[in-house]
C-alpha cells in the first residue's frame, strides 16, 4: 500500500496533461526524499511545495496544474488528504541557492510530475520556521540523517534568507536556539 503523499502525488500526476516540476518540503519531502524515513512521515495528510518566484503564474498560464490540484483535493477530501500548501520562495526560510541545491526524487510511475525536495540544509531551515515540537523532531531527524553538527547548523542559520514577517523572525530565533542547544 502506498503512503498518503504517494497517493496524493499519484493522483496529481494522473490529472496533469503536461510535465510539471514540483519542489517538496515538509513531511512528504522527508518521507520520499530520504533512504530511511521515519514511518510516521507516511501518515502526513498533505503535500507541501515551494515555488520559485513566478512559478505559480507559469503553472497557471502553461499547464493545467491548478485544475489538477482542485480535482485531487475534491477526489481525496473524504480521505482527508490534500495538496494545498504552496509557498513562493520569499515566504519560506531558505538559503539563496536553494533551487540549485534541490535533490531529485524518483518515483517510477509518475509520468508528468518531476519531483524534487529541498536540500538537507534548506529542509532543516524550513523546519525552523515554527517553534513546534513536531517540526523540532523533524529538524533533529534531518540533522541525524545528514550528519549535521553544531558548526554546520550555525552556518545554515547565518546564511538563511528569512521572510520579513515578525512572527516568522521570532519563531525562527526561538526554534534555532533550541536546536543549537540540543546539538551542543
Amino acid at each position: 500500500m502506498s503512503s498518503n503523499p504517494e497517493k496524493i502525488l499519484g493522483r496529481l500526476d494522473y490529472y496533469l496533461d503536461t510535465p510539471v516540476e514540483l519542489t517538496l518540503y515538509g513531511r512528504a519531502a522527508l518521507l520520499l526524499g530520504f533512504e530511511k524515513p521515519d514511518p510516521v512521515f507516511a501518515m502526513t495528510c498533505d503535500v507541501d511545495a515551494v515555488f520559485w518566484i513566478g512559478q505559480g503564474q507559469e503553472l497557471l498560464e502553461d499547464t493545467n496544474f491548478w485544475e489538477a490540484v482542485d480535482r485531487v483535493n475534491q477526489e481525496l477530501a473524504s480521505d482527508r488528504l490534500f495538496i494545498s500548501h504552496f509557498f513562493e520562495e520569499s515566504q519560506v526560510i531558505l538559503t539563496p541557492g536553494w533551487k540549485s541545491d534541490r535533490v531529485s526524487i524518483s518515483i517510477d510511475y509518475l509520468r508528468n510530475l518531476n519531483l524534487y525536495r529541498l536540500s538537507d540544509h534548506d529542509l532543516l531551515l524550513s523546519k525552523l520556521m515554527r517553534d513546534d515540537p513536531q517540526d523540532r523532531s523533524d529538524a533533529e531527524f534531518i540533522c541525524r540523517q545528514a550528519g549535521f553538527g553544531l558548526s554546520d547548523v550555525t552556518d545554515f542559520i547565518r546564511r538563511a534568507r528569512v521572510p520579513e514577517e515578525t512572527e516568522i523572525v521570532e519563531q525562527f530565533k526561538i526554534a534555532s536556539e533550541k536546536l543549537l542547544k540540543k546539538l551542543c
